[in-house]
Parts: structure tokens; C-alpha cells; sequence
């Protein structure tokens, strides 16, 4: 069984794969003050919840853009599986060659999404993610992941327009009926929604331009599930994209993970 662990700023998606089977996921919310202690307790609380035992993982596997939260699930999975857990970065054998000014600068989610939208689906391969930023990955018909586009996600537009705004209401994530909003509500659903459908579709279009072919399109992240359907140019949603990719960087990268009796790494 392999546990596979997506940190993200502001939730954590993890995922239970028995060999090529995802068994069981969850989200979290991310906390960045959670000890090791704590981080195992809830772990362990979620596994058993769904039926499974996180002891009896073989291999752990973390993605994380959240410095102080991967170091608190390394020691964890140190303390508590005694197993040394793959943490994706560039530096990894990938399957995909990284074409960036600076490789340390890719998230490491964004390469998962690289990875296994790739694998699943063929290249060249737009990917996008709508977390608390809208990412776009590009990868070449040469499997060479290119880089890519970062937005502000829906939900972080609309907290910043609310805060910024001291009359603007916090609205529902939904379509409303018309682009024109005939009040406050629905003008605020209309510009978040819409215009992020519309960025969506005419970013692709233009990495389109710019690459010369068409491409395989496909969505994952939290928000995903509520603009698919409005999307033009998005052939795919894929919600476990980021655990999958997880899944595959660990099979390409596993090795003797267990740590043996008698040594305490850091």
C-alpha cells in the first residue's frame, strides 16, 4: 500500500493506492503550526476511517509547496513508518525532461500534474489546476515539460475582492444565470465564474498559438468540478491527476525506504 500526500497552501489531498488503485483519498486543510505527533494522530484517524491501517504502508510519497508542513509529514513518516519518504523535485528520475530557467522554481505539484497527465494521457498536454492559484502546465510533443502560466485561483480572487472592498459581499462559487449581473451578488459570480472561464479557454488558445499544434487538454484541482462544464477547450477533468502523478514518480524513484532499527534521521 503507498500513502501519497499533496501539500498545498490551502489544502492537502492524499490518497491510499494499493499497486495501481486508488483505495481511498481525502482533503485536509492545511496547517502549518501541526507537529509530526499531530500529523500522525490525524493520519492515522482518516486510514482507519476508510478501512486501512497506515502501518501497513510500504512507501510514502510527498508533493508539497509548503516548506514547514513537508518537513512536519518527513518526520512522521520517520518516526512513526520508519520509512524515508520520496519528496518529488526536480532532481527526481521524472520520465519528462524539465526546460525551465530555474528547475527549482516548478512546484512540485505542478510537476505531478506534468507526470501523470502525461502518462495518461499523451503530449503534447496543457494541464490545468484550479487550487488557490489557476496554474497552467504545458508539456512538448517531446515530453519536455516547457513551464507554464500562474494566476490568481477563484477563491483567492474573491477573498481579495472582499477584503479589498469593504461593500462587496462574499459570494457562493456558482454560475449565475446571465454574464449581466442584475445585483451586487450576481455581478461579483459573473466576473469570478465566467471570467475565469474565459481566461481559462483563451490562455489554452493562445499556448496553442504559441506551440504551433493543438494539444490533449485536462483539469484537476478543487474548483475544477464546478467550471468543466462551461469550458470550451478542456477535453478532460481528472480529479486524483496530482495523486496519480504522485503514484508514478514513486514507482520510478522506490528503493529500500525502511529505516533501520538503531538509526534516528533528523
Amino acid at each position: 500500500m503507498l500513502l501519497t500526500i499533496d501539500i498545498g497552501n490551502t489544502q492537502i489531498a492524499a490518497g491510499l493506492f494499493i499497486e495501481a488503485e486508488l483505495c481511498a483519498h481525502w482533503r485536509l486543510a492545511s496547517d502549518r503550526d501541526r507537529t509530526e505527533d499531530e500529523t500522525w494522530i490525524m493520519m492515522q484517524s482518516i486510514c482507519r476511517a476508510h478501512g486501512f491501517a497506515i502501518e501497513q504502508s510500504q512507501g510514502i510519497v510527498i508533493s508539497s509547496v509548503v516548506p514547514d508542513m513537508t518537513a512536519s509529514f518527513e518526520k512522521m513518516a520517520r518516526k512513526y513508518l520508519h520509512q524515508e519518504p520520496v519528496t518529488v523535485s526536480h532532481a527526481l528520475d521524472l520520465g519528462i525532461k524539465i526546460i525551465y530557467s530555474n528547475p527549482d522554481h516548478v512546484g512540485a505539484d505542478r510537476i505531478c500534474n506534468a507526470v501523470g497527465g502525461v502518462a495518461k494521457y499523451g503530449c503534447p498536454l496543457i494541464v490545468v489546476d484550479l487550487g488557490t492559484a489557476t496554474t497552467f502546465d504545458v508539456v512538448s510533443q517531446n515530453s519536455d515539460y516547457l513551464g507554464g502560466i500562474i494566476a490568481p485561483g477563484i477563491e483567492t480572487s474573491a477573498a481579495i475582492l472582499h477584503q479589498r472592498a469593504a461593500r462587496l459581499p462574499r459570494v457562493e462559487l456558482r454560475f449565475p444565470d446571465k454574464a449581466i449581473g442584475h445585483s451586487t451578488e450576481t455581478s461579483i459570480q459573473s466576473g469570478l465564474m465566467f471570467g475565469a472561464v474565459a481566461m481559462i479557454d483563451g490562455m489554452i488558445a493562445r499556448i496553442e498559438k504559441e506551440l504551433g499544434c493543438k494539444t490533449q487538454t485536462v483539469a484537476t484541482g478543487g474548483l475544477a468540478r464546478v467550471i468543466i462544464s462551461e469550458l470550451k477547450s478542456v477535453h478532460t477533468f481528472d480529479p486524483y491527476l496530482t495523486l496519480e502523478g504522485l503514484r508514478l514518480i514513486y514507482e520510478r524513484n522506490r528503493k529500500d525506504t525502511k529505516i533501520r532499527p538503531g538509526t534516528h534521521p533528523a
